[in-house]
């Protein structure tokens, strides 16, 4: 099995894919809630796209298609599942497997399926770390399908050559939910290179090969990008640890005794918890946020940001919330 995986990295590169805007990498976060139900077709607005990768039985690359707008239903790639959640995952979730439209595989050759977002990387990227988070749990995955997530840069001045491929196998992941994370750092290399992120599935024979997904997070690592957690005379650090589950310890410092609000907010703008508000004297102080909200409800698994507000202005850090 190892050696199938290995042969889909060099394959991977020939992927023909589209191009994405000249812009900074941008965060996105899902938690398929509200994704229409099949009948809508497709996975609309929302920008995943599919493609597909034939091989012959000994892993020799015969053909690729696409890339085409994600399905939202049917017998390939994708769909948006229901009733697979828990409380944190909510009624919906993604469920990620092979293409079993293409009928190929009747005769023992392998489909690749997989299902990404895409972006352009830029100057202004460099030099960040970038973070795919998400929560899985195992399908109906069976006989030789394997399953991952994944990373990857690709040069459209080079023949689209995948030049990163970080990945997380799935293919023996529990059948109850748990938090995974791939990572990848900008590098000047890179500016001009597509970068996508999404999860792949290897089938053949139309052997089973579903996994669930949710809480999808791509996100910047606030511990490299520096100037949004400083301000002249006060300094918030990285939360630790992170990702975390159940809690989080949050520390700050004031050059100057004055009014301090630490607060976290989900990625809507929401106050979700108030950490500490009062006036604090020169120094160190550290704060934990228990993962509730200020009711005293467990808050959903996902990406929040941890303000800290003083008379000097408003700095920030991401923190991950998994379960």
């Amino acid at each position: 099995m190892n050696t199938k995986v290995t042969t889909i990295v060099a394959a991977a590169a020939l992927l023909c894919l589209l191009s994405g805007v000249s812009q900074a990498l941008t965060p996105y976060t899902q938690t398929f809630e509200g994704m229409p139900l099949p009948a809508a077709g497709r996975l609309i607005g929302d920008g995943w796209l599919v493609y597909g990768n034939a091989f012959n039985p000994s892993m020799v690359w015969m053909y690729g298609y696409g890339p085409y707008p994600a399905p939202n239903d049917g017998a390939a790639f994708c769909a948006v599942a229901t009733g697979e959640g828990g409380v944190d995952q909510g009624s919906r979730q993604l469920s990620v497997y092979g293409d079993y439209q293409n009928q190929a595989q009747g005769g023992g050759n392998w489909i690749q399926a997989n299902i990404f977002k895409e972006q352009t990387i830029v100057a202004d990227d460099v030099g960040d770390t970038w973070v795919f988070a998400f929560q899985a749990k195992m399908g109906n995955l069976g006989g030789g399908s394997t399953a991952m997530a994944f990373i990857k840069t690709i040069d459209p001045a080079s023949g689209y050559a995948m030049t990163n491929f970080v990945t997380a196998d799935m293919t023996a992941i529990p059948a109850t939910w748990g938090g995974y994370q791939v990572s990848l750092t900008i590098d000047a290399g890179l500016v001009g290179q597509l970068f996508q992120f999404g999860f792949m599935n290897l089938v053949t024979l139309f052997e089973p090969s579903g996994i669930f997904y949710d809480n999808v997070d791509f996100h910047l690592d606030d511990s490299t990008a520096a100037p949004a957690a400083a301000l002249p005379g006060v300094r918030l650090a990285q939360n630790h640890p992170n990702p975390f589950n159940p809690s989080t310890r949050v520390e700050f410092a004031l050059d100057a005794a004055g009014p301090v609000e630490v607060a976290v907010y989900d990625l809507g703008g929401r106050r979700i918890a108030v950490l500490a508000d009062g006036t604090f004297a020169a120094g160190a102080h550290s704060a934990v946020w228990d993962g509730r909200d200020g009711d005293g409800r467990a808050a959903p698994a996902g990406q929040y940001r941890c303000v800290l507000r003083t008379a000097a202005g408003d700095v920030s850090r991401s923190m991950t919330l998994v379960k």
